[in-house]
């Protein structure tokens, strides 16, 4: 397997097939309280340029879970706060620390961290891939329905990181997958065309969220605005006006469907509480799932 874990498309459907059925292992013997302490003494340096809740504690409670201890690192407090090149972080860190996980804006960020780091890295999110939350989310699928195989996922909203991921997802693990944004705001092309060149399942853009969900299996969503566009809010809220899942799109969907929503959600924006609290939603399996997907990939990499 990579060293890294910076992006699905780094790794083969198999590889990431194994994760998930460790992730389940891990989650069994956490419930049946059995110690599984793989990373004991194993210290994970953990870097926030973005505010977290999920996942700064799922991060620190699963190095904790797993027998090591997580270093909360933030780049305003830091030495990156002041301009330190990132590769010098990257290699004093690693003289330190076995494993390293980055929450932060650019991709190129995470890339340079990995060039220079001599332990793995860890794609806690960027504004391009958000890897982590999407195998959380298909481990929600498995669980839910049993496979992710034969299903219609459907994204409907901004083409935001998780569009961005869903598509390389539905690519390697060949699902069908729609997904519903308004013009100005798809998913990035270059990782339209990846897809397109690497995988046979049939991924579809469109900007009607109706033939999005029609007959899906898997809905999701996130927020209009994502961590540092703030300020276009307003233009935002007009430009995503009718990309709600709410009960009336959600009867266009299979009746079984699930719902899903990385979180935090803006309640009666992008999904109506309704709907977040309704029977369709596994929204919080989802959050929980992060912790045990997460765990899978650190055993991986830095046991």
């Amino acid at each position: 397997m990579n060293k890294h874990f910076l992006a699905l498309h780094d790794f083969s459907k198999k590889e990431l097939d194994g994760l998930f059925e460790l992730a389940l292992e891990l989650k069994k013997k956490q419930k049946n309280a059995e110690k599984h302490r793989m990373l004991k003494g194993k210290t994970l340096a953990m870097i926030f340029e973005k505010s977290s809740t999920r996942t700064r504690v799922s991060f620190e409670v699963g190095i904790y879970q797993l027998g090591g201890h997580g270093l909360f690192i933030s780049s305003g407090t830091s030495q990156m706060g002041r301009g330190e090149p990132l590769k010098d972080t990257a290699r004093t860190l690693s003289r330190y620390c076995d494993g390293i996980m980055v929450r932060t804006y650019g991709q190129d960020i995470v890339e340079e961290l990995a060039r220079f780091a001599t332990v793995p890295v860890i794609n806690g999110l960027t504004d391009l891939f958000h890897p982590c939350q999407i195998m959380a989310d298909l481990l929600t699928v498995i669980e839910h329905k049993g496979s992710y195989q034969g299903l219609k996922f459907s994204w409907v909203g901004d083409g935001n990181n998780m569009a961005n991921t869903w598509i390389e997802a539905a690519a390697i693990f060949g699902f069908d997958l729609t997904l519903a944004c308004p013009e100005g705001y798809q998913p990035d092309p270059k990782v339209l065309a990846w897809a397109q060149a690497n995988g046979t399942s049939a991924i579809v853009l469109t900007d009607d969220p109706k033939k999005a969900v029609q007959d899906a299996d898997v809905l999701n969503t996130d927020v209009w605005a994502s961590m540092g566009q703030e300020e276009e809010q307003k233009a935002r809220e007009k430009a995503f006006a009718g990309y709600q899942l709410n009960s009336e799109i959600l009867k266009l969907a299979k009746p079984d469907c699930i719902v899903m929503h990385c979180l935090p959600a803006h309640r009666d924006e992008e999904i109506t509480d309704e709907v977040i609290e309704g029977p369709n939603s596994v929204v919080w399996d989802e959050a929980e799932n992060r912790l045990h997907i997460q765990k899978a990939i650190m055993a991986t990499l830095m046991a």
